[in-house]
């Protein structure tokens, strides 16, 4: 992989090398979250986009500033709202809990719950009504904290723990195909919402200029020392080197310097939950998660709680992904609900693992980095074919344009021959799960 990415960076620029390593990064992580979820415990976890997106959320509402009218005018009511739904969901479990069983008990629970929802439901579109309408085309939403953006790593992480807890109350009790069906829907209402809740994520407007924790490129080009630097490393004398070759040298030296400051937040990241997944894998409880994993019935008949178990790797990977989502949004720089699809943020990340290995930490990272690279380079190497088979063609043949039209769409052709011929040839994956039975 290292070599690959050398040769993009040789062939093409060393700018789009390093971000093709930055997105493998992030998907590595993802990749390791879902990972410990099918690899450790067998949960076919369909809705791993509704985890990424939601660590995406949490950098919007951790570091974009708050906006002071949206509060000003919806604020209040937003409040009233939260207080609400948590007062109605108190009340309904005190009620299943105090009252008696009987209709009696029926009839207060059904009350309780229709005068919650009308009276959080006229709060709520009292706020949001009010909130949307503050300079739509600007705001239109609460904003956030305004915190640091890399606090948003652990907030994604714990938002996303959050839902998967709430997922693994209602689903985990059922057969591994409903399952998957659940956190499939699960995660498509949970992108609608983010589609549709102005006020909380302004929808398909998008949230734009997220603050970094990285320098801006401007920064650096107007930076003294920087431009020293790089003429330096150029070995250029600034006096021969003319004044828009040194700007162009300057300009592509920021590219680099900030991708690799990315790198470096994404790398630590990546090696810290690598090694936290390894020393869970290969602990008592890692052996006790693939037990379960391999014979739930006889691990049940040991003694283990196999559905609290599911619920605690469940809640583990999804967390892991949800810190996948923040970095994402971080590195974009942008929340933008629409490009959250199944594609690129459930199949993709499946496939990562099961071409990497299941079951096998490294694997995970490997196949990541083999699926996002392939994904990515897939469409300028067919480009670059499709030009050379064209050289042959003569100007009036059909098959010219119907080359280029299908070229960009040849990423798909040769995922599925890759997952194909892994399936085939090494079905356990590229670096299978090592076997650590003891005899």
């Amino acid at each position: 992989m290292a070599l690959l990415l050398g040769v993009v960076g040789a062939t093409q620029s060393w700018n789009v090398s390093l971000a093709i390593l930055n997105l493998c990064l992030i998907s590595a992580v993802m990749s390791l979250g879902l990972n410990i979820q099918w690899g450790y415990a067998g949960l076919f976890n369909a809705g791993v986009m509704a985890s990424t997106a939601l660590g995406g959320l949490a950098a919007v509402l951790v570091s974009h500033s708050p906006v002071g009218e949206a509060w000003a005018v919806g604020g209040l009511d937003t409040g009233l709202a939260f207080v609400t739904l948590v007062l109605t969901v108190l009340g309904a479990w005190w009620i299943r809990k105090k009252v008696p069983e009987g209709p009696l008990r029926r009839v207060f629970f059904l009350v309780w719950l229709l005068c919650g929802y009308a009276l959080l439901r006229h709060f709520y579109e009292q706020a949001s009504l009010n909130i949307e309408a503050v300079d739509p085309a600007q705001t239109g939403f609460l904003g956030g904290l305004g915190l640091p953006i890399l606090l948003s790593w652990i907030a994604g992480g714990v938002a996303a723990a959050g839902l998967a807890w709430i997922v693994g109350r209602v689903a985990l009790g059922l057969r591994s195909d409903y399952f998957a069906i659940a956190t499939l829907g699960i995660s498509e209402i949970m992108i609608s919402i983010l589609k549709n809740e102005d006020w909380l994520t302004r929808g398909v407007k998008n949230v734009t200029g997220l603050e970094r924790p990285v320098p801006y490129e401007v920064d650096l080009q107007q930076s003294q020392w920087f431009i020293d630097l790089v003429i330096r490393l150029h070995s250029a004398d600034p006096n021969q080197v003319g004044e828009e070759a040194l700007q162009e040298m300057v300009m592509s030296a920021s590219g680099v310097f900030v991708k690799l400051c990315y790198s470096g937040l994404f790398l630590t990241v990546l090696l810290l939950i690598l090694g936290l997944a390894a020393l869970a894998l290969n602990s008592p409880w890692g052996r006790m998660m693939r037990a379960i994993r391999d014979n739930e019935i006889a691990a049940a008949a040991m003694g283990k709680d196999v559905t609290n178990r599911h619920r605690q790797v469940f809640i583990l990977g999804s967390a892991v992904i949800g810190v996948a989502g923040a970095m994402l949004t971080t590195l974009d720089g942008q929340f933008t609900p629409g490009s959250y699809i199944p594609l690129r943020f459930t199949f993709l990340i499946w496939v990562m693992v099961i071409i990497g290995g299941s079951g096998n930490n490294l694997g995970a990272v490997l196949g990541a980095f083999i699926t996002w690279f392939t994904w990515i380079e897939a469409e300028p190497v067919a480009l670059w074919a499709v030009e050379n088979l064209n050289s042959f063609l003569s100007e009036g043949n059909p098959l010219r344009q119907h080359f280029i039209e299908v070229a960009p769409h040849l990423r798909m052709v040769v995922m599925g021959m890759i997952l194909i011929l892994v399936l085939r040839f090494r079905p356990a994956g590229i670096l299978p799960e090592k076997n650590t039975n003891r005899t």
